[in-house]
């Protein structure tokens, strides 16, 4: 198994395990993760061939304050 030894809650989840999770075909995911990754909301971590995606939980607090203030 691919992701065997890896703590899902440091490194983040594999985009193989995001498609079999929402039934999507990986290209899909891989353009929905690409713009979240350009608007800075999570952030990437390449361990060997595969790359695991994490929210950036600073970047989604600050835009909550963000939205508080504005709204």
């Amino acid at each position: 198994m691919p992701h065997e030894g890896i703590d899902m809650n440091e490194t983040g989840v594999c985009v193989s395990q995001i498609t079999n999770k929402l039934n999507m075909t990986q290209s899909t995911a891989s353009q929905y993760l690409t713009m979240l990754q350009r608007a800075g909301l999570i952030k990437t971590k390449r361990i060997g061939k595969f790359t695991y995606y994490q929210r950036d939980e600073e970047a989604i607090s600050q835009i909550a304050d963000y939205f508080k203030q504005e709204i």
